[in-house]
């Protein structure tokens, strides 16, 4: 494997988790909103990661990360008795997504771990050219 194409790898990762702490972010964002219509109320999104084999001009392959897709959770809303709420509807209900704050809030912590390995990983990547370019300078 090139030794730059660590930088590569490492930086899939770490797109890959940017997109994964937006969309937790968005999640968290949208937790408290509230519909009028149960089928308005907003739907908790993850994104779909997948591994994709990349050949390299000497035969080694290199596993990248790449996003497939984005997920909506399809999870029933929940209703609250709230006649006096603008949004209410006939029968006096409001709808809430059913997201779950600590577990989102776990998955963000996740994300922004593994994208902080990345980052180690390219720091040691670069720490290692580095020292590997001052060994010649004597």
């Amino acid at each position: 494997m090139s030794v730059f194409k660590v930088f590569d790898v490492a930086g899939s990762g770490m797109s890959a988790q940017m997109l994964r702490l937006n969309t937790v972010a968005s999640n968290l964002a949208n937790a408290e909103t509230i519909s009028g219509n149960e089928k308005d109320v907003y739907q908790a999104r993850h994104p779909i990661f997948e591994s994709v084999m990349q050949e390299m001009a000497n035969s080694d392959d290199v596993a990248m990360v790449k996003v497939s897709g984005i997920m909506q959770q399809q999870t029933a809303a929940i209703p609250q008795y709230r006649p006096n709420h603008p949004l209410a509807n006939d029968e006096g209900f409001v709808f809430s997504p059913d997201i779950d704050a600590v577990a989102e809030m776990a998955d963000m912590i996740s994300a922004s771990r593994s994208y902080q390995n990345n980052i180690e990983v390219l720091n040691t990547a670069k720490e290692m050219m580095l020292r590997t370019l001052q060994m010649g300078q004597g």
